[in-house]
């Protein structure tokens, strides 16, 4: 696994989804330089610099939960702040369930956190991602999403030129490009899916998480704008940051991704220094 991370103190552990790769955090890294805070950006397994596994059945929610895992573990990492969007929400969250003691906070972009209530229409990219030859086709022929990353933005100028080039290079190779496809596929699309059991542990454990929260939300995003209501009373209707950007908010609005990490920083602190006054 491929990590970049940049800064000292309270681990911040950021988690992308597909087709992205650490880089879409390097603003939100820059705007939280000096704030007392360790920012770390691994790659997903399949994705970017890491490891890209041939093998379609490899992504699975549960695979990249223990990938993810262990470098929490090798990080050693404690009183996590957890950034997630995307993919990365079902992901990021999953290696906490065996290790809930180490999450401290966690602040939600736009992503899911659940399995989809019964009824639940999966989206279009969705749909077609489950159509045999012409999904493999266009995934990885083409190649999207990645090529046409800018489409999901509310400022499509936001993903253009070198920026749209860096996102595309780590998937440049036809033999890399399994992970897009694959991770698509995750997503439910029935009932039965098997990503379903991991997804509902998930959701558990956001339940259950006393620690501070906060949100950002991209209203402008086609593929998960409409999950904001549903991702909030999940939470437990933690503060909300209600945006104009697409599904790629990191490259939108950067600085109020950042602003959340440091208010959910501040109230983490905060409740440590109660905690520790109680015992003293």
């Amino acid at each position: 696994m491929h990590v970049m991370e940049t800064g000292r103190g309270r681990p911040v552990l950021m988690v992308h989804g597909n087709p992205t790769w650490g880089y879409l955090y390097r603003k939100v890294a820059l705007s939280l330089q000096g704030q007392g805070l360790r920012v770390i950006m691994p790659d997903l397994i399949g994705f970017g610099f890491s490891d890209k596994p041939r093998q379609f059945s490899a992504h699975t929610v549960r695979n990249h939960s223990r990938w993810l895992g262990s470098l929490i573990d090798q990080l050693d990492l404690r009183e996590v702040i957890l950034v997630v969007q995307d993919w990365g929400g079902a992901i990021g969250t999953h290696p906490f369930v065996a290790r809930p003691e180490r999450l401290g906070g966690m602040v939600v972009l736009n992503t899911v956190l659940d399995a989809p209530p019964p009824g639940f229409k999966p989206t279009a990219f969705h749909r077609f991602s489950q159509l045999p030859l012409i999904s493999d086709f266009v995934f990885r022929v083409l190649p999207l999403p990645q090529a046409a990353l800018h489409l999901a933005q509310g400022d499509k100028s936001t993903i253009r030129g070198n920026v749209a080039r860096a996102y595309r290079y780590p998937l440049r190779h036809f033999r890399d490009r399994v992970a897009p496809l694959a991770t698509a596929r995750m997503a439910v699309d029935r009932p039965g899916h098997p990503s379903i059991p991991a997804l509902e542990e998930c959701a558990e454990l956001v339940r259950s998480f006393n620690g501070p929260k906060a949100m950002v939300w991209g209203r402008r995003d086609p593929v998960l704008a409409r999950a904001l209501k549903r991702t909030k009373a999940l939470l437990g209707d933690p503060p909300v940051t209600e945006t104009q950007a697409g599904h790629f908010l990191q490259e939108e609005v950067p600085d109020e991704i950042a602003a959340a990490v440091r208010d959910v920083n501040n109230r983490l602190s905060r409740g440590s220094s109660d905690a520790a006054e109680q015992q003293a």
